[in-house]
């Protein structure tokens, strides 16, 4: 932990400031790294379409709605919608 950090709930805070906040004091840095953690996930969907979804876990688990079905328990309960398994949503 850096010198005048405290850790505190879990998150490293600086003074007043959480982590949270440090990327709007480099930008630039923090839409990098950004950019490179998402990018892979985009090529793989305009290389592969809907079929990625089906092999990436972690595309898997970001598809929330799919042709009005609710992939996502979370947000089908907090929508008191149904929910619908995402392999069987891709299927339709």
């Amino acid at each position: 932990m850096v010198a005048g950090a405290a850790a505190e709930g879990g998150a490293a805070r600086f003074g007043a400031f959480a982590m949270v906040y440090l990327p709007g004091a480099v930008p630039l840095t923090s839409s990098e790294a950004l950019n490179n953690a998402t990018l892979p996930y985009g090529l793989m969907l305009a290389d592969q379409g809907l079929a990625a979804i089906e092999t990436n876990p972690g595309l898997t688990t970001g598809l929330n709605i799919h042709r009005g079905m609710v992939t996502n328990h979370a947000v089908a309960d907090s929508l008191a919608m149904e929910f619908t398994p995402v392999a069987k949503a891709l299927a339709t």
